[in-house]
């Protein structure tokens, strides 16, 4: 609690000795009271966005950070990796010693609002665990609250078995279309943001919150005729909304959202979403599956945002999108790496996005798209791993 102005302090030991003074006085203090209640709100609000110094004494703190974007093996999506049925703390516990054992210091990993409205408790015990054996492998992870991708029909209970041949093609979206196009489900969707927020506002085993994973992509190549016409224009409305509900929370991690296309070099031309994700975000975070020289210019457009810099999606091999290409620039600037893909698994997430369109039913891809390790534990390429270890040790 603060303490009270001395020099409120210091004017009442003297009793006004009329009834004008002590009105004048009730004012004084009324107003000086409200003075004091704005300047506090200019620095704890819990609505109040980080300032540019404030996310830059954040991030000095932090080392070069590197990891992958993780969803266990066992799990075709999100629902499957944290349902209590099928969530499995020993492979997760095994998988993360994999990533310890090259140097990896965080993981982006997805939640899902249904998991919330299902079993609160379960789901916020089952986070916990998670929290724990990150912190087992020196790993604090970037927890993803909302996400636009895939399959906007999500459900609960068990999971269908992955499409063959197909990239995520089990991967569903959060909230999903129904939710995000009703009003009366907000509520709900505040209750989630609040509540696993609020959980773990203080919690230093996490790194930062994802709030919106790209919030525009109305998913063209694959589930683009189920999505809402308005889909864009829902989300535009929702994203401040759940930006405000984590806010709430005050958490003492980040808040962020990762702009992923358009061109950001311009902040006069920016798309109507990018300008908002940019504008709300704690730190700038983004998405570049490009090669080396335009993942600079990308870097290099963004650092007139002044804010620390993650790039919570890249690595795509056939694209020239690699580990030994992108992470030398990343670690040249200071931006933070987190690739897709860190196990094969249900999500099959080594086989590319044309997948979609021609499945890779017959024939395995010429290079895998994502992914670092076959399931156990084997580097899908040595050398690769060995890079990853070397230049994160230096």
């Amino acid at each position: 609690m603060s303490k009270k102005p001395s020099h409120e302090m210091t004017i009442h030991k003297r009793r006004p000795n009329n009834a004008k003074q002590r009105a004048l006085l009730k004012s004084f203090t009324l107003a000086l009271a409200a003075t004091a209640l704005l300047a506090g709100g200019q620095t704890q609000s819990p609505a109040a966005r980080w300032t540019q110094q404030r996310a830059a004494t954040w991030y000095a703190q932090e080392p070069w950070l590197v990891g992958s974007n993780y969803i266990p093996s066992y799990a075709a999506n999100e629902l499957e990796m944290w349902q209590a049925d099928t969530f499995n703390p020993q492979r997760i516990d095994t998988e993360l010693g994999w990533a310890e054992g090259i140097g990896m210091n965080t993981m982006r990993v997805f939640l899902h609002d249904l998991l919330w409205s299902q079993d609160k408790d379960g789901f916020q015990r089952r986070i916990d665990r998670f929290l724990e054996i990150c912190a087992r492998h020196k790993i604090r992870p970037v927890l993803v609250l909302f996400d636009s991708c895939w399959d906007p029909n999500p459900h609960l209970g068990k999971q269908p078995a992955p499409r063959p041949g197909i990239h995520n093609s089990r991967w569903v979206q959060s909230p999903g279309a129904k939710a995000l196009a009703d009003p009366s489900q907000h509520p709900r969707l505040e209750a989630y943001v609040r509540g696993v927020v609020g959980a773990f506002a203080r919690d230093q085993r996490i790194l930062a919150w994802d709030i919106w994973n790209e919030p525009d992509n109305t998913n063209n190549s694959s589930y683009g005729e189920q999505e809402p016409v308005n889909k864009v224009a829902l989300v535009l409305a929702l994203l401040p909304k759940a930006f405000a509900w984590a806010r709430a929370e005050n958490p003492v991690q980040p808040l962020t959202s990762g702009v992923w296309q358009g061109d950001w070099a311009n902040p006069a031309t920016l798309q109507p979403m990018t300008k908002e994700q940019l504008e709300l975000s704690d730190i700038t975070s983004f998405h570049a599956y490009v090669p080396p020289n335009a993942f600079e210019k990308r870097v290099q457009s963004l650092e007139q945002y002044r804010r620390p810099l993650l790039c919570t999606e890249y690595m795509a091999r056939p694209v020239k999108s690699t580990f030994e290409t992108i992470l030398p620039v990343a670690k040249k600037y200071k931006v933070g790496a987190i690739n897709w893909g860190f196990v094969q698994g249900k999500t099959q997430t080594n086989l590319p996005w044309d997948s979609w369109q021609r499945p890779y039913v017959y024939r395995p891809p010429a290079v895998w798209f994502h992914d670092i390790f076959y399931p156990d534990g084997r580097p899908y390429n040595p050398a690769e791993v060995a890079f990853i270890r070397q230049i994160t040790a230096r």
